[in-house]
């Protein structure tokens, strides 16, 4: 059914008209903000505090709140550091939501393929980085887990078991890296949460969940943990073979979003491609959010004068996410 919804979303979107659309989103609307970052050695702090202020996130909404940053740690290969989001991208979050007065910041993940978190957190320079700045890890993978209710009802699973880490949190932040991806087309904000199920009940690289579909899984994770803000990792993203066999792509920018939906289709159209040809999205659209452009109000940068095209595979179930 999934399947089926997206395809035929996919293949109309270009020609679905702007009140169709208002109507199958039900009147959502979002805000994301798009800021302009060259490097890793620019104030990331400074632009992160601003996005989080054109959206009207104030230190008086996050003070005392305990907050897990949940960044991409997917894979690790030293001198491939565009494969993860970069330490520097952590930091600069944790520095701005501590300066708000958070009562803690936490940094979490649950890797999908390798084991062994230390060495992850080493090879990828994160553990350095939280080291540095006394900022505690948690490995979601093998965390106490609680079971709670399937919100999304795609996969034939009617619990989903989360770590409490995650469960305590006030406010859970996805900090993914732009990446393309081999099966969903795009990974951003939303497949980012992929990482937040553990290993120890869903195997490694979450094989419970790839049975039972990579975007049935992912509206359903979304929907249940629902994140509280998406800061995206859009310095250098990947193109080609991604998530972990792809190439780096100069982009330059922050994606900053309450809505994760809404930022994941925004990201998209920042590499050219073509959120309708995403089945996570278009299932998104109308439930967890808005992806139709008219329905998210762009602050920051315009796309067009950043966006670049991604290069992705050659493959037939990735047609309509090439056909921007």
């Amino acid at each position: 059914m999934l399947a089926a919804t997206g395809a035929t979303l996919a293949a109309c979107g270009g020609a679905i008209g702007w009140r169709q659309w208002a109507r199958h989103e039900h009147g959502l609307r979002a805000e994301v903000t798009v800021l302009r970052a060259g490097s890793y050695h620019e104030n990331l702090a400074g632009i992160i505090r601003d996005g989080l202020n054109t959206l009207g996130i104030t230190a008086a909404a996050l003070k005392n709140k305990r907050i897990l940053l949940k960044p991409n740690l997917v894979e690790t290969a030293l001198g491939e550091s565009h494969i993860n989001t970069n330490p520097a991208m952590v930091a600069a979050a944790a520095e701005v939501f501590l300066q708000f007065g958070a009562k803690a910041v936490v940094v979490a993940e649950g890797q999908g393929y390798r084991r062994d978190s230390t060495l992850v957190l080493d090879e990828s320079g994160m553990g350095q980085a939280l080291r540095q700045d006394h900022l505690r890890f948690v490995d979601l993978n093998h965390d106490d887990v609680v079971a709670v209710p399937n919100r999304g009802h795609l996969m034939k699973l009617d619990e989903l078991y989360l770590p409490k880490t995650l469960l305590n949190a006030d406010l859970v932040v996805s900090m993914p890296k732009l990446k393309t991806h081999h099966w969903a087309g795009v990974t951003c904000g939303m497949k980012n949460l992929f990482g937040v199920m553990p290993g120890i009940v869903y195997g490694w690289p979450k094989n419970v969940l790839h049975y039972h579909g990579i975007p049935e899984s992912i509206f359903d994770i979304n929907a249940t943990v629902k994140p509280s803000l998406t800061i995206v990792d859009g310095i250098i993203g990947m193109e080609g073979d991604g998530p972990i066999m792809g190439t780096p792509k100069q982009l330059g920018c922050i994606i900053v979003g309450r809505n994760t939906a809404a930022v994941d289709a925004t990201a998209t159209r920042l590499m050219g491609l073509n959120p309708y040809g995403i089945d996570y999205l278009t299932s998104a659209s109308g439930k967890l959010g808005p992806i139709h452009e008219h329905n998210i109000t762009q602050r920051g940068e315009a796309i067009s004068d950043l966006r670049q095209r991604f290069t992705i595979l050659d493959r037939p179930h990735l047609k309509n996410v090439a056909s921007a």
